[in-house]
Parts: structure tokens; C-alpha cells; sequence
């Protein structure tokens, strides 16, 4: 039975039967496994550079130095030692200032893995078990280039200068996060006091590094996990950086889900494709009937005949997976730490469970009409005609695809949410299509003849036709959104900020600098400088329970928790903020003390109007009620704060200020000066962060849209596969046609009609679901003015017409190359 199956596949594939089918399998199980393929070598490269991306076997990481009881511990149970420190200042070489993550560390950095340098900006590099001499830097190769230095050179960090001793090229335990987006300065800690950056309430993250015998590992974690305070925590090789970990399974997630996409699509292509297949094989195999096959083998040669084909386009998927997460990996390196291995095999194996999943739910159904095929169809032609399959009979295909989706979300409530939302937007794309069918037949009633025909086929068989749009429509709108409405999103955002907008920041400033700072921006231009005190303090309590991180299960609740706040406090309300619950304070809050909350943060973090809540400050305690809650405009480019207190709460206590200001227009040589006259500020440039931002940004979107196009290839397959379950009955209707009297230009002529207005509707379907998305994303997520691109409307029915075009030169030809008698003998 297996080499007769195999035989019946060969010439079956020769004969063009099962290329459909094929192709719509390679696209599904290339767009899964190009992203599991992708999410493997990275899981690979964290568990085997599990001690690297720590630069220890345990880590500790806290907002405040280490205690001498930890410090003294790690070397009283045995273990190797190093110390770090990590926080952003300006870096200064001649006419050039720089934001930089500057990082300051011990002899002996990292305990594990090795740094790499280079003598010189592009020279060949190599490990070191070196760091930083006293008075040098290393630099790496963004900072050399952006300070317009070389090895030897000086650059400036606060008070000091440092000779640039060499590049820094490689640093294994480098984080993900806004710190380390900009360009990095390493330094040995002995140098830090004389830089003055480290003051007060400067935030500075404290890393201690330990390595030795996994035994002595295991207690020290133990005993440093018992004793651990708030804004502490520890890392080790079963949760290494678990910053990368998240973001990149929520990565994986989201592209995954994405691949989905083409799976749905690919999925209506093999019911499409298995559909001709059954029709076009009756006769054949009710010949067999006739020889004496019974039911159960006839079952057992297609099982093992498309069983074959599913395993050969599962292997040739996974080979264009693999090639694919090649250029994804590739588009993503810059957010990547270190290089990635080779990916395993059970990406093969996820691969291949998609494919058979597909061919068992969308494929079996019309195929096991076959083996009910009687043996009368030998004389009798309209007998066991294969019968229209409702939805009800793809229900494993529908059960298939949901568990693929719950597979690649990891969750079965977001699972549901997407396959919910496929279903509700195909459903709307398919009524929208067939309204728009509907239209064009009442609108092609006053054409010419080829016109009005044409647009009656389209109203022949309004369900396939509706398949063929929808397919068209979400590949066209999943293009158009990542690259139009993205644009437009873009813009509007930055037309909402205002021309005057602060596009400058100021930290770290000591009360002491306040009036000598204001003199000095006044004096280069700067006007209107806004300065607000900040006093760092850590929630400890609300109604008198202790808050601790357990008792919230949003990741971003927990994280807020357990660091500490930037408070401000005021007498009147801030520009910018709004009260949306209770009172701004009045005298009598102003006389006991009182705290106003950011709306967002007291929803997740259960604050109510009237609770009393307790902050720590520089290790004493303070409480009071909270009597508003606040909204923030977070657009306004200004310094906001989640909590507010009274004047009366804050003022003892140790502060510094931050500043904001509109740098005046031509002026390049501001932000040097003024990390000059006052080294120990940071100044950052919103709108170099916001272009690293965006740099990051464009790098994910272009791997989306990349994987996006499985779901565009798709669609056009769906559109194939729907002309050729109708293939035939083109060519009969073309044939009568021409028997009675239509030339080959008016048969073209119709059929080209018919397609054209199938591209412009699913083109036109495409830019309405594009906007539509665009809308809520910018009025519902993202609070913006939404702007109408009238580029969308003409982008749409062109991809839609693009689309369109192959299919319809292949329908044309199939309906016009074969003479009319043949073909009407053929049907009759």
C-alpha cells in the first residue's frame, strides 16, 4: 500500500494535483518554524551563557551600596568576588558631549566570561582578563565614534579626566534596558569619588558578583535569598537576566502569533486545494471500487498518500524556516547578547505538528467523501458528486489551529483572545466582501457586455469569491499597518508635542546649583527653566499592611514596588496634571500632610482615595492619606511624578532637582557647556533617546513584517487555489462562450473584469482594515489625534490588483488554451 501511495503522489505531483496543497503547507510550517527556530537558539545561547550573561554564577543587584554583611560573606564561604556599579552621566571630549552608560567595577570583573578589547577603534580584538587602570577608560566603539576620539585621547566623566586606554567590544553580562541603550564607558570604582557623580539621591544600580565551588554557591544564595530588603534581589543561572528572558519570549510570542496568521490562511488553501483534489479524483477512484478496493483501503492509499506529502512540505518548510530565522536573527542582533548557537530539533518537530494538524483538520474532510465514491460513478457521472462541506465538519481544523495558537501565546486566555479576534475579523472581512461583490453585479449592469459578465461571475460564486478577497484583504491590511499607518502613528505623535516642548532634562542637580544654574541658561538663551525638587522613597505600607511584590501578579506592579520613587512635592497643582478623583490639597492637607497618586499606578497597586500610606526616606518613616488621584499628560515632555506629597512632608529631607527645558534652535554647543560648568549633571537629549528608541523599534517591525509576508504569500495562494477549484468551470463556461459566438478578446476581456474588480474590493478591504486598526491603536491605546492618509486608499486596491494579476494570466490561459468542443465533451 506504501509504494502504491507513493506512486500515486509521484503522479499526482506531476500532474500538478497537489502543488497547492504543498506550497500552502510550506508557508505554514515555514512561518512557525522560522520564529520556533529563531526562539531556540536563543534559549540555547541563555542557558550556555547562563554564568557569561551574569559575569558570575550569582548576582546580586540592588538601588542602594551593598551592606559589608553581604560583601564580607561571599568571601567567608569560599567564593571569588567583584563589584560593579552602573548609571548614566555625560561623558566630555573636546567639542563633543555624549550620554553614556557608564559602568565601574573591581579587579577580577566578570567573575565568569571574559571582557573583549581592542587596542584600537577597528583593530582586531581579543579577550582580557583585564579592567580599567587607575585614571583610564575603555570605551566602546559607539562612544569613540560619537565623542570623535582615540586610543590615548582624554575624555571627561564628571569632575575627572581618563586616557581612552582601549575599545571595549565585547561585554558578556550587558543588560536590555534604557541604561544600556546608550553608548558604554567602563571604569575602575576607585575612580568614582573623584567624578562627584555619585551623590545622595543619585540612582545607581549596586552589583555584587560571586563565583566558585557550586556548593558554596547554592549556600550563599540560600542564606543571601533569606535576608534580601526591599530593592534588593538575586540572580542565578535558573533566572539569568530575566529582563532578556521576558522580552524576548514576549518577542517570540507576539511574532509567533503573527505566523499564525499565514497558518489561518494557508489552512483555507488546503480546504480549497483538497476540495479539487476529491472532485477531479472520483472517477478514478471509483474505477477502483469497480477492481474491488474496498472502503478501508481506499482510506489506507490517500492516508498514506497525503501523509507523504505532508511529511516532505513539513521538511521543506522547516528548511525556509530555518533559512528565514537566519535574516531575523540577523535584523535583531543589536538586541541580542552574544552570539546564538545552532538551533535543536524540536523546532522540526513544531514544524511538523503544524503541518499534520492542518492536513487532519482541513484536508481529511472532502478527502473521506472518496472512499465513499460508488462504482456506478464508472457510467454515471452525477452519481457520488462530492457534497458542499459546512463548517461544522472542519471542527478539528478549527480545534488544530486553536491549539497551535494557545502553543505559540503559552497562555489559553490569550490564545482565546486571538483566535476570538480572527474569527471576528474574517467574519467582518467576509460580509464586507460580499457586500462589495453584491454592489459591483448592481454597478456592472450598464458596462458592455464583457463588463456585465465578468461582474455576473463574481455574483456566480459569491462564497469562494468572498474566500479569495478575505485572504487578499488581511495580507494587504497586515502590510499597509506596518508600513503606512505605522508612519502616521509616528507623526501624529510628534505633532501633538508642541514646538516649545522641553527637549532637555536635567538630573542630579544639588540644591546648591539651583540659582547658579538658572544664571547660566539664562545667559545662553534658555528661557522659562522649570525645576522641581525629588526626594527618592520606597513604599512600605497602605493601611498599615506591608507592601511586598508578592501580593501582585502584573510584572510591572511588582517591579514599581520594589524600587524605590522619585517623589516631588507641591503647594498648587503641576502644569500637566489633572485631578480626576477628590481635591487637590487644601490647608488643612497642606498644615498634616497629604499624597496625590498617578491614576495608573493606584489602579495596579490598589491605592484608593482616603488610604493611608507609609514611604521610607533616607531610613525614616512618614505617612499620610492620600486625598486625589491624578492624570498625567506623559506627552508633555515634562517631569511627572507618581506620587506628590505636601511641602511639610518632604522638605527636611534630602533632595535633589530635576530640570527641563527647550534647548534654544541652532545652538549645538549648549549641552557641552553646560556639562562643562556643572559636570556632576546628566543631561539627556529626548530626541537622541527617542531616535535609539526608534532604532530599536524599526529592527522589530522589520522581523514582523518580514514574517508577515508568509501571511501575504498566503493570501495570494488562497486567491490561486480558489481559480483553480474553479478552473473547470471556467473553462466550460469560456468554451459555450466561444461556441456561441465570443471571440477570444471579449472571453479575456470578461475575465479580466471579473478579476480587476476582485483586487480593487480586496485592496479597498485592506485599506479599510489598516485604517480601522490604525484608529483604535491612536484614539483607544495611544491617545492620539488620528490622522486620514489618503496614500493608504490608493496603496490598497494597487497591492490588491498586484495581487491579482499572476491569477489572472494563469485563469485566462487555462480557460482560452483548449479548443471548446474539447472542452464541452469533456463536461458532457
Amino acid at each position: 500500500m506504501l509504494r502504491l501511495a507513493l506512486r500515486m503522489l509521484l503522479r499526482d505531483w506531476r500532474a500538478g494535483e497537489l502543488r497547492v496543497l504543498a506550497v500552502a503547507l510550506v508557508l505554514a510550517v515555514g512561518s512557525v518554524a522560522s520564529v520556533a527556530f529563531f526562539a531556540d537558539r536563543v534559549r540555547q545561547a541563555l542557558t550556555r551563557d547562563a554564568h557569561q550573561v551574569l559575569g558570575a554564577d550569582v548576582l546580586l543587584t540592588a538601588d542602594h551600596p551593598w551592606s559589608a554583611e553581604f560583601r564580607d560573606a561571599v568571601v567567608k564561604v569560599g567564593l571569588a568576588r567583584a563589584e560593579s556599579m552602573t548609571f548614566v552621566s555625560m561623558a566630555r571630549a573636546g567639542d563633543e558631549a555624549v550620554l553614556a552608560a557608564v559602568k565601574a567595577v573591581t579587579p577580577g570583573y566578570p567573575l565568569r566570561g571574559s571582557l573583549r578589547s581592542a587596542p584600537e577603534l577597528y583593530a582586531p580584538d581579543a579577550d582580557t582578563k583585564d579592567v580599567p587602570g587607575v585614571g583610564t577608560a575603555w570605551l566602546d566603539e559607539r562612544m569613540m565614534t560619537a565623542l570623535k576620539v582615540k586610543a590615548g585621547d582624554a575624555v571627561e566623566l564628571g569632575k575627572s579626566r581618563f586616557r581612552v586606554a582601549a575599545v571595549l567590544t565585547l561585554e558578556p553580562d550587558r543588560g536590555v534596558s534604557f541604561m544600556n541603550f546608550a553608548p558604554r564607558i567602563l571604569v575602575r570604582v576607585e575612580d568614582l569619588p573623584a567624578t562627584g557623580l555619585v551623590q545622595p539621591q543619585s540612582r545607581i544600580n549596586y552589583q555584587l558578583l560571586a563565583a566558585g565551588d557550586r556548593a558554596a554557591i547554592q549556600r550563599f544564595e540560600q542564606w543571601a535569598r533569606s535576608r534580601l530588603g526591599r530593592g534588593e534581589r538575586v540572580d542565578s543561572l535558573e533566572n539569568a537576566r530575566p529582563e532578556v528572558r521576558s522580552g524576548l519570549d514576549r518577542a517570540q510570542s507576539f511574532l509567533g502569533l503573527a505566523a499564525m496568521l499565514s497558518v489561518v490562511l494557508s489552512a483555507v488553501a488546503v480546504a480549497l486545494g483538497t476540495r479539487r483534489y476529491t472532485e477531479r479524483h472520483l472517477d478514478g477512484y471509483a474505477a477502483m471500487r469497480c477492481m474491488g478496493a474496498t472502503q478501508s483501503q481506499l482510506f489506507a492509499l490517500f492516508a498514506w498518500e497525503f501523509l507523504l506529502l505532508a511529511l516532505l512540505a513539513s521538511a521543506a518548510g522547516c528548511v525556509l524556516g530555518f533559512l528565514v530565522q537566519n535574516v531575523v536573527a540577523w535584523w535583531l542582533a543589536a538586541l541580542i547578547p552574544g552570539s546564538l548557537p545552532q538551533p535543536g530539533p524540536a523546532p522540526v518537530g513544531q514544524g511538523a505538528a503544524t503541518g499534520l494538524s492542518l492536513l487532519l483538520g482541513f484536508a481529511l474532510p472532502p478527502l473521506l467523501q472518496l472512499k465513499d465514491v460508488p462504482a456506478l460513478r464508472v457510467i454515471r457521472r452525477d452519481v457520488g458528486a462530492p457534497q458542499r462541506s459546512a463548517l461544522a465538519v472542519y471542527v478539528v481544523g478549527f480545534a488544530a489551529v486553536f491549539g497551535l495558537m494557545w502553543w505559540q501565546a503559552g497562555e489559553a486566555k490569550l490564545a482565546g483572545y486571538v483566535f476570538g479576534g480572527f474569527a471576528a475579523s474574517l467574519a467582518v472581512f467576509a460580509a464586507l466582501a460580499y457586500a462589495g461583490l453584491r454592489l459591483a453585479g448592481r454597478l456592472g449592469r450598464a458596462g458592455g457586455v464583457s463588463w456585465r459578465y465578468g461582474l455576473a461571475n463574481l455574483m456566480r460564486r459569491p462564497r469562494a469569491n468572498s474566500v479569495q478577497i478575505v485572504a487578499i484583504a488581511v495580507g494587504i491590511a497586515a502590510v499597509l499597518l506596518l508600513t503606512l499607518i505605522r508612519a502616521d502613528l509616528l507623526d501624529s505623535w510628534r505633532q501633538k508635542l508642541p514646538p516649545d516642548a522641553p527637549d532637555r532634562f536635567l538630573v542630579n542637580i544639588q540644591p546648591e546649583q539651583r540659582a547658579s544654574l538658572a544664571k547660566f541658561l539664562e545667559r545662553n538663551g534658555v528661557r522659562g527653566p522649570q525645576a522641581f525638587p525629588m526626594v527618592r522613597a520606597r513604599l512600605v505600607s497602605i493601611n498599615g499592611k506591608a507592601v511586598s511584590a508578592e501580593d501582585y501578579s502584573d510584572e510591572r506592579a511588582k517591579r514599581q514596588v520594589e524600587r524605590e520613587f522619585n517623589m516631588s512635592y507641591f503647594a498648587g497643582l503641576p502644569p500637566d496634571n489633572r485631578v480626576q478623583e477628590g481635591a487637590w490639597f487644601g490647608p488643612k492637607d497642606l498644615q498634616e500632610g497629604a499624597f496625590s497618586v498617578e491614576h495608573w499606578l493606584a489602579e495596579r497597586l490598589g491605592i484608593r482615595l482616603g488610604d493611608r500610606i507609609e514611604f521610607v526616606v533616607a531610613g525614616r518613616s512618614l505617612s499620610a492619606p492620600v486625598t486625589s488621584v491624578r492624570k498625567l499628560d506623559w506627552d508633555s515632555m515634562r517631569p511627572n511624578f507618581f506620587f506628590i506629597a505636601t511641602p511639610r512632608l518632604l522638605e527636611g529631607f534630602p533632595a535633589s532637582y530635576v530640570a527641563s527645558f527647550h534647548a534654544p534652535r541652532g545652538d549645538a554647543g549648549l549641552t557641552l557647556r553646560l556639562s562643562q560648568e556643572f559636570p556632576n549633571l546628566t543631561v539627556i537629549d529626548v530626541g537622541a533617546v527617542l531616535r535609539q528608541v526608534q532604532a530599536v523599534m524599526d529592527q522589530l517591525i522589520g522581523a514582523v513584517q518580514f514574517v508577515f509576508l508568509f501571511a501575504l504569500g498566503a493570501g495570494v495562494l488562497v486567491l490561486y487555489a480558489a481559480l483553480l477549484a474553479t478552473q473547470d468551470e471556467r473553462t466550460h463556461e469560456a468554451a459555450v462562450m466561444r461556441a456561441l459566438g465570443a471571440s477570444r478578446a471579449q472571453v479575456l476581456s470578461a475575465q479580466r473584469a471579473e478579476f480587476a474588480v476582485l483586487g480593487a474590493i480586496a485592496g479597498l478591504l485592506g485599506s479599510v482594515g489598516a485604517t480601522a486598526i490604525g484608529w483604535a491603536l491612536a484614539t483607544r491605546i495611544f491617545e492620539l489625534d488620528f490622522s486620514w492618509n489618503a496614500w493608504i486608499w490608493a496603496a490598497g486596491p494597487v497591492l490588491g490588483l498586484a495581487c491579482v494579476v499572476l491569477n489572472a494570466w494563469a485563469g485566462a490561459r487555462a480557460a482560452l488554451g483548449r479548443p471548446p468542443l474539447a472542452a464541452l465533451r469533456e463536461v458532457v
